[in-house]
């Protein structure tokens, strides 16, 4: 389960800046919080934001630092890390990017986190939490690391890092028992794009092959009425006869290089049929990926990591969640995650939107709702509705966020010009260089 995550010197966060799924002491929409030991966490988060203000970068660097933990180990002496520093500043170009999260295995706390740049780890530490007290299991400063004795699998392996090598990553490989724990806590989260999604559809095409969540997904989708209530799903060997016509010569013949001898998912949707007197006489099967919306192939695509995050009780991080899709489907995906009947394994939902539909009807709590803004100089800040003071007053749960938020209350919204006089002044412009 996540509690918090904390991100410095990367892309526009200048300032270190913490995303918390711990709630706070307010009473809204109890339902969207379950305990887990001594913590009360939050079932998901929605970030809003102007465009370019940094949404997408905190999805990033969340994703950016699973990556670097799954990947360090593989990484030769040689290699170097992904690394992008808040680059509009001096002070910052040249200074090591800041990844730190929070998070519980088997209701035991662990803080982890390091500093980095494209050579080498600069620090790196990991804290255990079992009571109130925090006890550091390991410590790492440049090429000095210290082991705790409460972390015996660490003992000789300082030698064994490379400088572009995370500790905890090495400690793994050598089968260490926490280690293993806290390698499994980031494989087995998900970061998704709600943008470019198609590469999720195998994940969907497993779970509409097991007969155990067949039914709730097909249940799912009857509810979204998007006028079929069957799937079929078929795995057949990819022919480029399959390809739609229109499609330009140099891409049909790069796809079907890309594919031959390759495995491929079709999925159909099964629509009633009905005579001229309005009898349904039969049914009719559409092509999903070429009869279908492009927000309906969305679904589609998304349902499976859904799902599995459902299933398995992690944690799903969505960039654009709610591109291409109507702020109904929309509000059902995101109601999957807040529902106790639905979530009964806690599963945790990270995800940015444009959506302020979600602020009206999406019944979140205000420590639910984040805000990202970026100042003058390009940095971003990040704040909770529930941190958010007015007149130094907390903002109350019975006020109209979405209308607030829309109107600037709230900032964190693009500052808009005076575009009606735009066209009149082009004309002009345009007509004097023809004079």
């Amino acid at each position: 389960m996540l509690l918090e995550f904390t991100v410095g010197n990367f892309l526009s966060f200048k300032e270190p800046v913490t995303l918390s799924l711990e709630a706070s002491a307010i009473s809204d929409f109890p339902e969207n919080t379950f305990t887990q030991g001594r913590h009360t966490l939050l079932k998901s988060t929605i970030i809003y934001g102007a465009n370019a203000s940094g949404k997408s970068n905190l999805i990033r660097a969340i994703s950016e630092m699973r990556n670097i933990v799954r990947t360090s180990v593989r990484m030769t002496s040689t290699d170097a890390f992904s690394f992008t520093p808040f680059l509009l500043n001096t002070q910052t170009v040249n200074k090591p990017s800041f990844f730190e999260i929070l998070f519980l295995v088997d209701e035991v706390r662990y803080r982890y986190g390091f500093e980095i740049t494209a050579e080498k780890v600069h620090t790196e530490w990991l804290y255990q939490s079992k009571a109130n007290a925090e006890k550091s299991l390991f410590i790492r400063d440049g090429e000095a690391i210290e082991v705790s004795s409460k972390f015996p699998e660490g003992k000789n392996l300082e030698k064994k890092t490379r400088a572009n090598a995370l500790f905890l990553a090495v400690c793994d490989q050598f089968n260490g028992a926490i280690a293993k724990k806290i390698m499994n806590w980031f494989s087995n989260g998900n970061a998704i794009s709600g943008l470019v999604h198609e590469n999720y559809r195998g994940v969907t095409f497993q779970l509409l092959t097991d007969p155990d969540c067949r039914p709730a997904i097909l249940e799912f989708l009857k509810n979204l009425d998007l006028g079929f209530d069957e799937v079929q799903v078929q795995e057949e060997d990819f022919h480029p006869e399959q390809l739609p016509e229109g499609i330009p010569l140099a891409t049909r013949l790069r796809i079907s290089s890309d594919l031959k001898g390759k495995k491929v998912f079709r999925f159909k949707t099964m629509h009633d049929q009905f005579d001229p007197a309005g009898k349904k006489v039969g049914k009719v099967e559409f092509d999903l990926e070429f009869q279908e919306s492009s927000g309906t192939n969305k679904i589609f695509d998304l349902l499976g990591p859904v799902f599995d995050t459902l299933l398995t009780g992690q944690l799903l991080v969505v960039d654009e969640l709610d591109a291409k899709l109507h702020p109904l489907l929309t509000k059902a995906l995101v109601a999957l995650f807040n529902s106790e009947e639905n979530n009964p394994n806690n599963a945790q939902l990270v995800f940015a939107t444009h959506d302020t539909n979600l602020l009206t009807y999406g019944n979140f709590r205000r420590d639910q709702i984040y805000f990202v803004e970026k100042d003058q100089e390009g940095a971003t800040s990040l704040y909770s509705l529930a941190e958010y003071k007015e007149d130094g007053a907390p903002v109350r749960k019975d006020r109209s966020f979405e209308k607030d938020y829309v109107q600037g209350r709230y900032g964190a919204i693009p500052y808009v010009g005076d575009f009606s006089k735009l066209f009149s002044k082009w004309q002009e412009n345009r007509k004097s260089l023809t004079t």
